[in-house]
């Protein structure tokens, strides 16, 4: 359990204590770049392959009571989670790398309900799975995905806002929300169905549907409370 705690603590560490914060710049600064970018990326690669591991290899203690309740609430949730990540893998976006040229133009699609949908989907996905699976190990787990996503929409922001000009940013942030339906809600923006496309939400039903199906397969525990 020690080294599942230390990989998500590094897992943390670098997606919310060094992107977006002004260490990145200083990193950029000595090294250039194209240098942080490519040592970034294996450092956030390596963290993760080994937060997996970790994962794997724990024991399995449990702090949360198993709620069939939770889980059927769960498989139902799962599906815009999916959405959000597919369809926001699919949409250009600002906020997605290499995207910041974008800024200027009108939220669309997916991006009217939340600017950072993968990371909304993703945070989702693991609350879901903490308290479902609800053991030590998952909490530890799934919590460092949910920190680091929550953590990461903030961050890019900043990241953004710095790099892009606060005229510029302030515009696009403010005609969209980090929380999905925020902006909807509140009047700045509204959804715009036709904009999606017929594919895109293909896509992540396709996708949802593969995961329900194979997840006793591909995980060894299946999805559906045991009603």
């Amino acid at each position: 359990m020690s080294a599942l705690l230390a990989a998500a603590l590094l897992f943390v560490a670098i997606h919310v204590g060094i992107s977006g914060t002004r260490v990145r710049y200083g990193l950029t600064r000595a090294m250039g770049e194209r240098a942080y970018m490519v040592v970034f990326s294996l450092a956030s690669v390596a963290s993760l392959v080994w937060l997996i591991n970790a994962y794997k290899i724990a024991g399995y203690i449990q702090i949360i009571p198993q709620m069939d309740w939770w889980k059927a609430l769960t498989d139902l949730l799962m599906l815009p989670a999916f959405l959000l990540v597919i369809i926001g893998l699919a949409t250009p976006n600002p906020t997605a790398v290499a995207q910041e040229k974008l800024v200027g133009q009108a939220p669309r699609g997916i991006v009217r309900i939340t600017r950072h949908p993968f990371l909304m989907g993703v945070a989702l996905w693991a609350f879901l799975h903490l308290v479902a699976n609800g053991d030590l190990a998952s909490v530890l787990f799934f919590g460092s995905l949910f920190v680091t996503c929550a953590a990461g929409a903030p961050s890019i922001d900043a990241k953004r806002r710095r790099a892009l000009g606060g005229s510029a940013w302030d515009s696009f942030a403010g005609k969209t929300s980090i929380l999905p339906f925020g902006a909807i809600a509140s009047g700045r923006n509204q959804v715009a169905l036709g904009e999606f496309g017929w594919w895109r939400p293909a896509a992540g039903l396709l996708a949802y549907g593969l995961f329900i199906g194979g997840h006793a397969h591909i995980i060894g525990v299946s999805p559906f409370p045991t009603w």
